[in-house]
């Protein structure tokens, strides 16, 4: 069986059903972008803000409160924070498991979609080389008619099949800058979820252990005081 002389035969097809093939792979990676963006927008949140709210909250018993206000917010950190304070009865370990678990779903569905992206980004340009060879060996095969117009009928086959490695540039370089800002904007959030779990954890333990925030004066210190005070009058 002559494999080479099969190959070319295949090869006469042209670049044509490849530029094809990189103009649905283009629609894909487009849908997925659109898809991601929706996805990501007001999943952010700023964690300074939100971390100060929250420990004012603990220190005037706002929990409640807090919880009603944020129940229907998007960002992640804000409804892993939720998630803890709804365990906030079980204790510390009940709190920073239910958060893992509120990270990790989060995490799921973030991830969701970007291995195409990815995945386009790397092979899109080796489809496009693939159409461009089968192109240029299509091309070559003019040669072999003797005709007038069998060079320029070559050259120009050679043209159109370099098409294909440009279109196939045009794909992938938009699905991996895509792929690395979503890739950056999820540790960022996630980076925000662990900032809030950390300090949700910091706030339980301190309450488990009966710790009182610096605004209030401990006994220990109001009978400090009252002793220095009757020293100053006697």
């Amino acid at each position: 069986m002559d494999l080479a002389g099969a190959f070319v035969d295949f090869a006469q097809l042209g670049a044509n059903w490849v530029l094809w093939l990189l103009i649905a792979l283009s629609v894909i990676s487009v849908g997925v972008m659109i898809d991601r963006g929706l996805w990501f927008r007001g999943r952010d949140t700023d964690t300074e803000v939100f971390t100060r709210e929250l420990r004012g909250a603990f220190d005037r018993d706002e929990i409640e409160r807090l919880q009603t206000k944020y129940k229907d917010d998007p960002s992640i950190a804000i409804q892993v924070t939720l998630r803890g304070l709804a365990e906030r009865g079980r204790g510390p370990e009940s709190v920073a498991e239910a958060m893992h678990g509120e990270r990790s779903r989060w995490r799921r569905g973030a991830d969701r979609n970007l291995m195409i992206l990815g995945t386009l980004g790397n092979n899109v340009p080796f489809i496009g080389l693939f159409g461009t060879v089968l192109g240029v060996i299509s091309a070559f095969q003019n040669l072999a008619v003797k005709s007038a117009d069998a060079e320029q009928q070559t050259l120009r086959a050679i043209a159109e099949a370099l098409v294909a490695t440009a279109v196939g540039l045009l794909v992938a370089i938009p699905a991996v800058i895509a792929f690395n800002y979503f890739t950056r904007k999820l540790k960022i959030v996630m980076g925000g979820a662990d900032e809030c779990a950390h300090t949700v954890l910091s706030l339980v333990h301190g309450e488990e252990h009966g710790d009182l925030s610096p605004q209030k004066p401990t006994p220990k210190a109001k009978d400090d005081k009252a002793k220095d005070a009757k020293a100053k009058d006697a």
